[in-house]
């Protein structure tokens, strides 16, 4: 999915309140205003820590651009800031304070001005304020908007007074949601979407004196009650003010229980009266009003209960508490009775409104307002990639999915949120998790037990958070090594991925779906269907992208062979959802030409669906609709009729709402249909336990990066590592070995993790917890020089090991074509070449994907593929030094040259680097005895065939395997390889016998 952190999004915050124009407002004895920003060079262009200004964006073309220009008309001094923007997603720019030094106290002004270049497109701009918190980037934000509906210089001017709390993106739980002012970090504006203009502000400062009376703020410890019918809610009312100070004045909070679905009297007991907060109350006073409800006999759906707030003398909550009787006494919420009964009893009570709302997932920093949860009914919220809480720590994610799961209970019928998240190779979005190899590293194990582990731990981790489903595992086949999805695939055979959907398993428990109630289960999605990894070269057209979302040419039986054997398989695993690619799929002789997956009815409705028993739901992909050919009601009518179930719409929930409820009723999607995919949505809600536990368990939260994670994440990495070349064997090393290491990638956490690590495309650097390649290799061995860029003497030492390869990408971002390739980089290469020159060498190249050794490989005595290892550098450290053999083979091809790509096993022409299977070992002894020996293997073979026992089978392949590739070495030709890589192919379909058959075969020929 296309994923990505959010700041603001330009489309989320409507009506707030406007500024005010700068004039009368400004007292003849205010103080002289505070210069925070003139433009004229005081303060540069610069990212945190620094202090600077510095743009941000959903992708890499809606950072707006940024220049102090010189203008005649210029408000103050000689330059103004202006820029540029075209904004798909969201995009604006930051001015943050210095995070070295103390933040900015701006309590003692009664708001914030500048002057903006009026455009007179009519767009909403955004303008928020960064209060307390760590730093600029971990801070409370606060927000208004402006309409830019006028032409030329205007000075736009904000009371503090008017800035409201942004409850979609803040440090969970504290700072303590009141606009302090006494740790001020700055400001940002979010510039418009949809409209390719220009823009230019000047001299932002602080203006007037603090209105003392207005400082004082009254919130509510909650927005929601929820409780049992006949038991009383207790509603906190507290006064806050700026700067913690008393309060000057008194505060006076009327209430009222008024409106709502409850009926006084039969449902509730009346409150009415009013708290007194006099002058010189203490910041942070509470008193609490109680609201008793009534009990009868009869079930019911959910009924609310208002409170009423009228605040004199300090502003008002951003909204009216309200207390939520719980439904009770209806048969959909009686855990004894089968799934299928309470969803029909549930289903059977629904508005389409509310069934609209269930197929609707939002991003949850593009809420509105938290309040929309139950206004649009809504069924899912997910993080993107990157979109976490601040602080990104285990409790603040669950206080965070709790805080939405309490605002579903305000629904009638009090349906959960299903919240999603990409943990894709552990729970990748938190810091501190424990982060696995990617699935091109766990295919290389060859070991399903190591998928199954992997899955294991990452549900353990994800659920621990309070999230109950996982976008994974992605079942892609990979064939073509530019895609810059690679990585996320387990190989470039069906087979192999088959082998690895062990995973399902570790992420779900049993088929039948029993332990998701349990606390370290998670829903698995098997994505993305189908065909996404056979997308042509050259077929996108998402904008810069080669290859990803593109189209896939096969015909029929390459895409049952390849691209669908896998989701058989998940299927029969009991995968709960499965989301569909935003891929094309051109199937070959049916004269239809390319079809939008998620536009495809004839493959998810008719072979996921029908011909395959799929009974979990069909979830898009991110925005993936508007893909689609034609305006946004076709899209969703098309989609929804092609059997997705639910929406994947981060910012549009509620134009998607709403259309979709329109095409419903206007006949064109049929309630049948509707009820189809709700039926399925609600089925894997009751299934997770959800409606009995919708908060988040957070006792397995201490095993999150515990040790006993972290061994299987460096088993998995360990055994992920494949020896491609081990000239004079070099590896393993020895302790006592003076060791020179150098390379981009033998230090960095960032770079061994790859993309979908923290961010959406991951970042080098110490971005999480872990160990580094070096840092492993430093633990393991006794002597061990390091030097990056390999400019330190070389002199001394025994051998070297060179750690090099790609920088995190993720997507279409990382094809081949738009910015990368497959070759090292120039700093890589001459690492290389001098230590490889110097001295016996070791290369290991941590990447999601072969990388073009070329004519280096003749001066690399070993030469290992790292893949991407994840946070545990001490499993390539375990295998480097011998505490482990080297174990992992190919999965997939490693090309000589790009010109060969694609080339994948079972092609007619076959001549790679490396063929897929290759991994040699460092085994203590490695089988010996020639054709004889192979002749015995083959009668061996054919007996564990026969018998069906596949663990003597994949040992005896196993052992042929090694005793063909010993005497192959590095002379591995087009006669050998071929038959090589179709052993590797045979053994994963069981056929045992005829694996050795073509091992033999490849050994004769070399």
């Amino acid at each position: 999915m296309r994923r990505t952190a959010l700041l603001v999004s330009a489309t989320l915050l409507t009506g707030l309140l406007p500024f005010a124009v700068a004039g009368p407002a400004s007292g003849a004895d205010d103080p002289a205003p505070v210069p925070v920003d003139n433009f004229e060079g005081e303060i540069p262009f610069a990212n945190p820590p620094a202090e600077g200004i510095f743009t941000w964006g959903s992708d890499t073309d809606d950072p707006p651009t940024l220049e102090l220009a010189a203008r005649d008309d210029a408000p103050q001094g000689e330059k103004v800031l202006s820029g540029t923007y075209d904004i798909s997603g969201y995009g604006g720019f930051t001015h943050d304070f210095a995070f070295a030094e103390p933040a900015h106290d701006w309590s003692a002004s009664k708001g914030i001005r500048f002057w903006w270049d009026g455009r007179n497109n009519g767009k909403k701009v955004n303008f928020e304020l960064k209060d307390g918190g760590a730093n600029g980037e971990a801070s409370e934000l606060w927000t208004t908007s402006f309409t830019d509906d006028w032409t030329g210089w205007k000075q736009l001017e904000i009371p503090f007074t008017d800035f409201t709390y942004r409850t979609d993106y803040q440090p969970v739980g504290g700072i303590d949601q009141v606009l302090g002012l006494t740790e001020m970090w700055g400001y940002a504006l979010t510039l418009p979407v949809g409209v390719q203009d220009q823009f230019a502000m000047d001299g932002v400062e602080l203006y007037g004196k603090a209105d003392q009376s207005l400082r004082a703020n009254v919130v509510t410890d909650a927005a929601v009650y929820p409780v049992e019918e006949g038991r009383s809610a207790a509603v906190k009312i507290t006064v806050a003010t700026t700067g913690s100070a008393p309060i000057d004045e008194p505060v006076t909070v009327a209430y009222e229980t008024v409106g709502g679905t409850g009926e006084s009297g039969k449902d509730y007991t009346s409150v009415k009266g009013e708290l007194t907060f006099p002058a010189g109350t203490a910041s942070g006073t509470s008193r609490t009003v109680t609201v008793a409800t009534l009990r009868d006999k009869a079930g019911e759906n959910a009924e609310t209960v208002p409170l009423k707030l009228t605040v004199t003398g300090a502003k008002a909550p951003a909204e009216n508490p309200q207390v939520v009787i719980d439904a009770h006494g209806l048969p959909y919420l009686d855990a004894k009775l089968p799934v299928k009964k309470r969803v029909a009893d549930l289903l059977s009570r629904m508005s389409l409104a509310e069934k609209a709302g269930q197929m609707t997932q939002a991003e949850r920093g593009a809420l509105t307002t938290p309040g929309d949860i139950a206004a649009y009914d809504l069924g899912s919220l997910l993080s993107g990639g990157g979109s976490t809480p601040t602080p990104n720590t285990p409790e603040a994610w669950a206080k965070m999915i709790d805080g939405f799961q309490l605002r579903a209970q305000a629904t009638r019928f009090q349906i959960p949120l299903i919240y999603g998240v990409d943990a894709v190779h552990g729970h990748n979005n938190l810091v501190g998790a424990t982060i696995m190899p990617h699935n091109i590293g766990i295919g290389a194990t060859r070991d399903p037990q190591v998928a199954y582990e992997a899955g294991k731990v990452t549900a353990a981790e994800v659920r621990a958070t309070g999230i109950p489903w996982d976008f994974a595992p992605c079942l892609c086949v990979t064939r073509d090594e530019r895609w810059g999805r690679t990585y996320e695939s387990f190989g470039e055979d069906p087979a192999l991925v088959e082998s690895m959907e062990t995973v399902i398993q570790g992420l779900q428990g049993a088929p039948s779906g029993k332990d998701l109630k349990r606390n370290d289960k998670v829903l698995a999605t098997a994505k993305h269907f189908v065909a996404d990894g056979g997308t042509e070269y050259g077929s996108s057209t998402t904008g810069t992208y080669t290859i990803d979302q593109g189209i896939t040419k096969v015909t029929r039986q390459e895409l049952e062979a390849v691209h669908l054997a896998p989701y058989q398989d998940a299927v029969d695993r009991g995968v709960g959802t499965v989301m569909p690619s935003y891929s094309s799929l051109d199937i070959l002789g049916d004269s239809e030409g390319p079809v939008k997956m998620h536009a495809d009815a004839a493959m998810i409705n008719g072979v996921l669906k029908d011909r395959m028993g799929f009974d979990g739901f069909v979830i898009s992909d991110w925005q993936a609709i508007d893909q689609i050919p034609g305006d946004y009601a076709s899209d969703v009518r098309t989609s929804v009729n092609a059997g997705l179930d639910m929406i994947m719409v981060p910012y549009a929930y509620k134009d998607f709402h709403k259309t979709l409820s329109d095409e419903v009723t206007a006949g064109r999607i049929s309630g049948k249909r509707i009820d189809d995919a709700v039926s399925r949505i609600l089925t894997q809600k009751f299934k997770l336990g959800l409606f009995e536990k919708p908060y988040a368990d957070t006792s397995g939260a201490a095993a999150i990066g515990s040790a006993e994670h972290r061994a299987v994440a460096r088993e998995a990495a360990a055994e992920s590592q494949v020896l491609l070349k081990n000239a004079g064997g070099v590896l393993p090393l020895k302790k006592s070995q003076k060791v020179y290491v150098a390379g981009s990638n033998a230090d960095d956490i960032g770079n061994q993790a790859g993309g979908w690590t923290i961010t959406w495309q991951g970042s080098s650097g110490k971005i999480t917890d872990g160990t580094t390649i070096l840092e492993g290799m430093r633990k393991a061995g006794s002597a061990v020089t390091y030097s990056k860029d390999a400019s330190a003497p070389t002199d001394g030492h025994d051998v070297g090991v060179v750690v090099v390869g790609e920088t995190p990408y993720a997507e279409g971002i990382g094809d081949v074509g738009n910015g990368n390739d497959l070759v090292f980089s120039a700093a890589d290469r001459a690492a290389v070449d001098k230590v490889c020159g110097a001295m016996k060498c070791a290369v290991l190249i941590v990447s999601g994907r072969p990388q073009l050794v070329g004519d280096q490989l003749g001066d690399i005595d070993a030469l290992v593929a790292s893949w991407l290892p994840g946070t545990e550098g001490d499993g390539v450290a375990d295998v480097l030094y011998g505490k482990r053999a080297f174990t992992g083979q190919l999965p997939l091809t490693w090309p000589k040259s790009e010109a060969q790509l694609p080339i994948n096993v079972g092609d007619a022409s076959y001549d790679p680097q490396f063929p897929y299977g290759w991994g040699l070992t460092t085994l203590t002894s490695v089988p010996g005895g020639g054709t004889s020996a192979l002749k015995a293997l083959a009668v061996a073979a054919a007996v564990a065939e026969k018998a069906g026992s596949e663990t003597a089978g994949r040992a005896i392949v196993t052992k042929a395997r090694l005793l063909v590739q010993q005497k192959m070495g590095q002379t591995i030709t087009a006669a050998s390889a071929k038959p090589f890589a179709d052993a590797d192919h045979l053994l994963l379909t069981g056929r045992y016998a005829q694996a050795v058959a073509k091992l033999t075969a490849a050994y004769r020929a070399v």
